[in-house]
């Protein structure tokens, strides 16, 4: 579990196929120290740990997670926006995030505001009931609340900080995104249809 909360940003340093996909992710951790089969979220893709030295870890994805995610189009240098995995008595200062991703969110429109960023997004049409104004929403691993909400766009106010801490200093339009919807919506939606059976 994590919570959506970015604390390192990695590079992908290598790739290699070999069956699966194997990524080197640099980073300013104590990568060392990081347990073998430990989960991180990568840009919002709970992955684990196959390796480590020092100042890099891999993980491993298998072609399953190369379709339903962006992670099939990562290349060598990009920016990786990573969490690891909550401990018991962590703060929890995003929302509950899994690492699962349900679908891919494409960027409509970036429209500075203030010291701000207004992002709009179209979500997938199976995705947009879970998408309530003041709700959460993670995209590539970022916890975010949703502002407005027009069919299947959304929108969202990203702050400066996370402008510049995250991988959102480089969004362009027309860029997909990881999008994981928030668990207490899919737990409420399922009771419902549970309700209707």
């Amino acid at each position: 579990m994590f919570t959506g909360i970015i604390t390192a940003i990695g590079r992908l340093e290598a790739i290699t196929d070999t069956g699966d996909r194997r990524l080197r992710i640099s980073c300013d951790w104590d990568c060392a120290a990081i347990d073998l089969g430990a989960s991180i979220a990568c840009s919002g893709i709970c992955l684990t740990v196959i390796d480590r030295q020092d100042h890099w870890f891999e993980v491993a994805a298998s072609a399953e997670t190369m379709a339903v995610t962006t992670l099939g189009n990562w290349q060598q240098g990009n920016r990786i926006n990573l969490e690891r995995a909550l401990c018991l008595g962590d703060e929890l200062g995003g929302h509950i995030v899994s690492g699962h991703v349900d679908g891919l969110a494409v960027i409509t429109s970036i429209t500075p505001a203030g010291d701000s960023h207004v992002v709009w997004l179209e979500a997938p049409q199976a995705l947009a009931k879970f998408v309530a104004p003041k709700g959460s929403v993670a995209l590539d691993g970022v916890s975010l609340t949703v502002n407005a909400v027009k069919g299947n766009a959304f929108s969202l106010n990203i702050i400066q900080h996370s402008w510049e801490v995250t991988g959102w200093g480089q969004a362009v339009v027309g860029q997909k995104m990881n999008m994981e919807i928030d668990m207490l919506a899919r737990y409420v939606a399922r009771l419902a249809a549970f309700d209707k059976d």
